[in-house]
């Protein structure tokens, strides 16, 4: 069986913030022995694997790679009763089954976005609860924690993209707008991000499902434009009209009249009325 032992270490040092110089002074050592183990040339010496334990405040078993599979389990089960509570509304319960995960497992970066995003959606407008207000301010410095320590330290793009995203936005929420942006300023652009590229490394049979994706995610993107004209205000009236009978058209088009009943789709239909109202009297 190949341990991972020294991904393992790469990953707690970067928890713990200390380099390698630091690590392999604490433990007596030349600084390129800790640079071959986390490169996988060469495994620590069995005697010094309890004092990295214990350094790290693992388990040896967790240390050696040995639990991996018991954990990885475990962590599906967290996210599976996580998902479950987010789908019946019920956000206390996904903060609750995130924060036993994340105490269990407080590395697992996945478990650590899920909290960070279940503290986000407690102080929602839009989530029906009633003290969000109070919610915003409880849980603001616990987002900003999370997401700072997600940005810094999670090795998958994707969450760590996410968490960005979202701590962006809490920041402009919480009226910290000049925070905010200069998250948003170091998100990759759209021109340069894995849909717009990865066409030319598809095989044949992947070629027309990924163009029906990211037609659907275009339009996607449409919608959200049309939606920020008509719920901010940006246009007169007569212009936001327009904006509505072109929104209205376009869904025709690609859903030939028989949109999903999904909720930004019924609050785009909602805020349209707001604007047609007038024209009905």
């Amino acid at each position: 069986m190949k341990l991972n032992i020294g991904n393992k270490i790469r990953c707690l040092r970067h928890e713990k913030d200390i380099t390698q110089e630091e690590f392999a002074e604490f433990l007596g050592i030349a600084c390129q022995s800790v640079s071959r183990w986390e490169n996988s040339i060469c495994y620590p010496d069995i005697e010094l694997i309890p004092v990295i334990a214990k350094f790290f405040g693992v388990t040896v078993d967790s240390l050696m790679g040995v639990d991996e599979a018991v954990e990885k389990e475990k962590i599906a089960e967290y996210l599976d009763q996580f998902q479950e509570a987010v789908s019946q509304g019920r956000i206390y319960d996904c903060i609750a089954v995130a924060r036993k995960g994340t105490a269990e497992y407080p590395n697992n970066f996945e478990l650590l976005n899920k909290l960070m995003y279940a503290l986000f959606l407690a102080g929602d407008s839009d989530g029906n609860i009633p003290e969000w207000q109070e919610n915003m301010q409880k849980y603001d410095s616990e987002i900003t924690m999370l997401g700072e320590r997600i940005m810094k330290y999670c090795p998958d793009q994707d969450i760590r993209l996410e968490a960005a995203g979202r701590l962006a936005f809490n920041h402009c929420e919480m009226g910290r707008r000049e925070i905010g942006r200069a998250i948003y300023e170091t998100l990759p652009s759209q021109r340069y991000c894995r849909e717009a590229q990865i066409w030319w490394g598809l095989n044949e049979d992947e070629r027309l499902p990924f163009v029906y994706r990211r037609i659907r995610e275009s339009y996607e993107g449409l919608c959200h434009g049309m939606y920020l004209l008509i719920d901010e205000r940006l246009l007169g009236d007569e212009e936001l009209l327009q904006v509505c009978q072109k929104a209205f058209d376009l869904e025709k088009l690609i859903f030939d009249g028989e949109a999903p009943a999904e909720w930004r789709t019924v609050k785009l239909h909602c805020d349209m009325a707001a604007v047609l109202a007038p024209e009905t009297i």
